[in-house]
């Protein structure tokens, strides 16, 4: 697996690189953004992991960029802010994880390993008679196509990428509205209970905290 590292303090950078590589990661490592962003163009990476505070724009704000371009690249943000708008807003451009200074690089590794290991690398994802296209998110029964809304399948797509593990209520607004549109709790249950027709016990509400789909 190969990780972009963007991390303006070097020592720290270096730090994170030779913990990485130690645990068999092929490791990147950058000062800016502006250097980050043109490893971006010439390489393909598995993860990226961007420090918030940076030196001529936010790691939030690069990642804005980047999955403007159409980069859905897996991102977790190191950040020294535990604010729940700091949390929010990384969520709002793309990020699927954070971690706060000081951090415990334990932490880390079980971080970097759980984004990786959610993201769906099928081209068709089978539940049980149903059968999900995660490049068209189009589901099907049998071989019947099945009427789903644009955000009813999107919210499949990214409760499948939770693998089973509990995907937090703002990464799924993140991912069902853009910024300009206002998110809705309402509107979110909604599409929950489209899904459920489908998959009534497959879909478990985490109070408060999001939800989770297991695929048997």
């Amino acid at each position: 697996m190969k990780i972009l590292l963007l991390e303006d303090d070097k020592l720290f950078n270096e730090t994170l690189q030779d913990f990485l590589e130690v645990e068999g990661f092929k490791v990147d490592c950058v000062l800016d953004p502006y250097s980050a962003l043109d490893l971006t163009y010439e390489n393909n990476y598995d993860l990226y992991l961007f420090d918030v505070n940076l030196p001529y724009e936010s790691g939030f704000d690069l990642l804005k960029k980047l999955r403007a371009s159409g980069d859905d690249t897996p991102t977790i943000f190191i950040t020294s802010r535990d604010d729940k708008a700091s949390l929010k807003e990384g969520f709002i451009q793309g990020g699927d994880d954070y971690i706060t200074k000081p951090i415990d690089v334990d932490e880390l590794l079980l971080r970097v390993n759980a984004v990786l290991r959610r993201q769906v690398r099928k081209e068709v994802v089978q539940i049980g008679r149903y059968s999900f296209d995660i490049l068209t998110k189009v589901l099907y029964k049998d071989d019947e196509k099945v009427e789903l809304s644009v955000k009813g399948s999107e919210l499949l797509f990214v409760l499948l990428e939770g693998q089973g593990e509990v995907v937090p209520l703002e990464q799924i607004k993140s991912h069902l509205w853009s910024v300009s549109e206002e998110a809705s709790d309402g509107a979110l249950r909604v599409y929950i209970t489209q899904l459920k027709k489908y998959f009534p016990t497959q879909i478990e509400n985490i109070r408060g905290v999001g939800y989770r789909m297991i695929v048997r």
